[in-house]
């Protein structure tokens, strides 16, 4: 590959990093129109690279670009929740169901220090570390199958868990107590290898966090793909 073309692709891998944590973080909620010069001028690349990263982020689903206008930020609709809570519940009680009694005591023992951990993002108020330990937190029931299917589906998944979450940070922070007490009983479920608790648990745990914030379903936009 030449300089110039190797240069200009990776101004256009970060390009489409900085935005996509943007939008996935919250900096750039669902409604938010931003312009490639603004881009440009923000992340220290030209517009070129911007460009290409805007029209991948609308291959995936993430922003409308309007010609000559700029590009939307997506939103999740209340459909599109839903369709993840059910996606995670299937998921995560299918992985924790599959596993083996040596398994549940080691990943038992890995979550209750993710919980510490949990603890301690929380007091900081450090939302972006509790997401982000939160998300690993569920990807380990999924994990627990030992099966690399359900772990690709699961990780496709990842960056609108992320979206949701941020977009609800204010709930999770009031609630941080409930959520590390809700934790704490699907690790102990988990560990006693009670599958059908473990899925009430999850069910409910899920319905808590991911209910919509107004009777008007999330922010405006279109289902999420990718």
């Amino acid at each position: 590959m030449e300089p110039a073309v190797a240069g200009s692709a990776s101004a256009a891998e970060r390009a489409y990093q900085a935005i996509r944590d943007g939008i996935l973080n919250g900096v750039h909620p669902a409604g938010t129109m931003f312009g490639e010069e603004a881009l440009a001028a923000e992340i220290g690349v030209s517009r070129t690279p911007v460009r290409a990263a805007l029209t991948r982020l609308q291959d995936e689903g993430w922003i409308v670009i309007y010609p000559k206008r700029g590009a939307l930020v997506q939103g999740l609709t209340e459909r599109a929740v839903a369709d993840l809570e059910d996606a995670r519940l299937m998921l995560e009680s299918t992985g924790a169901s599959r596993a083996g009694a040596a398994a549940r005591d080691l990943l038992a023992a890995r979550l209750r220090q993710s919980i510490e951990q949990q603890r301690a993002a929380f007091e900081a108020r450090d939302l972006r570390q509790f997401i982000e330990l939160t998300v690993a937190f569920h990807r380990a029931f999924v994990e627990a199958a030992g099966n690399d299917i359900l772990l690709e589906l699961n990780d496709r998944l990842a960056d609108r868990q992320r979206f949701l979450l941020f977009s609800k940070g204010d709930r999770l922070l009031a609630r941080s107590t409930e959520i590390l007490a809700e934790h704490e009983i699907l690790v102990d479920l988990l560990h006693a290898g009670d599958a059908d608790g473990f899925t009430d648990m999850l069910r409910r745990h899920l319905a808590e966090n991911y209910v919509p914030q107004a009777a008007g379903g999330y922010q405006r936009g279109s289902h999420v793909t990718g």
